[in-house]
């Protein structure tokens, strides 16, 4: 089958492999690859009718944009799928604005990162059924055996990865916390075999412990070189918007959540308002900040 795909980034350039590697056709665009079509309209050209176009570009404006020009060049019967981490609102739009140009559109999360070349990429399709049954050569050729469902009308796919995103929010907290225990506690504890042999048979094991075990296996067990910085891209933010829509208490994944909005405080103020409030009043000693010394301190002071 044929297929274009837009942006080669490290989710892109590994899903075009695999499905090059299973047989299928795939014609590039990526303003950053020069061996890519050098624009959408020759992506387009490149396409025989009817023509299906995978985004797998950053959700958001750069989505949006490219998806406003695939509307302006692509024809009745052609499908653009998006497979990036688009919020499922938009998507439901989106489908509805392709609709009235007899343009199909499919919503796809996909989960799988860096590893999804090698043992697939787990799918969750949105969108008409009809549509969705088309393209199953290209869905099952990415995702491992039993790894892709149609998951229900337009907006669902996306709707589906987001709350999976929320839940990895709470699955890698619980480790994150559980191992700094471990770490602080009066035994001198060999993380990395700790991680190791709860991969096996242990109630807690799982993929992402298996991730955990390898980046200690590469930083060491105190992971000196990486800073605890978290980011998050907004799926845990939406997870828990739709949480508070439906009345449904998420306190877990908020927790995660916020504990990534902590992450990256250098100096949390919440804090030092706690600190001042106990010397006020119980009179409990706080601990004063160092300041430097400017070279350019002004005269007046």
């Amino acid at each position: 089958m044929q297929l274009g795909m837009v942006g080669l980034g490290r989710m892109g350039s590994g899903m075009t492999k695999r499905l090059e590697e299973h047989g299928h056709e795939v014609k590039t665009y990526d303003p950053q690859v020069a061996s890519t079509a050098k624009t959408l309209g020759e992506l387009k050209k490149q396409l025989a009718t009817p023509r299906h176009v995978w985004l797998m570009i950053p959700a958001g404006e750069i989505t949006e944009k490219t998806f406003q020009q695939l509307l302006k060049i692509l024809e009745p019967g052609d499908t653009i799928i998006d497979g990036g981490n688009s919020n499922f609102r938009d998507s439901q739009r989106r489908y509805k604005e392709a609709r009235k140009q007899k343009i199909s559109f499919i919503d796809v999360g996909v989960s799988g990162g860096v590893w999804g070349l090698e043992v697939g990429f787990c799918l969750m399709a949105g969108g008409d059924k009809a549509t969705a049954k088309r393209l199953d050569p290209i869905f099952r050729s990415l995702a491992p055996e039993d790894g892709y469902a149609h998951v229900g009308a337009s907006g669902a796919g996306h709707f589906t990865k987001m709350v999976h995103n929320g839940i990895e929010y709470g699955l890698m907290q619980a480790y994150a916390e559980g191992f700094e225990v471990m770490q602080k506690s009066e035994f001198d504890l060999d993380l990395h075999e700790i991680a190791g042999i709860w991969r096996y048979g242990s109630v807690v094991r799982s993929w992402l412990l298996e991730l955990l075990h390898s980046a200690f296996e590469k930083e060491g067990g105190e992971l000196e070189r990486i800073r605890g910085f978290v980011e998050d891209s907004g799926e845990g933010r939406w997870t828990i918007a739709e949480a508070i829509a439906e009345d449904v208490p998420v306190p877990v994944i908020s927790a995660a959540l916020f504990a990534r909005f902590a992450s990256r405080q250098d100096e949390s103020f919440a804090a030092k308002v706690n600190a001042a409030l106990r010397n006020q009043f119980g009179g409990h000693a706080v601990k004063a900040v160092e300041l430097a010394k400017s070279h350019s301190q002004d005269p007046r002071a």
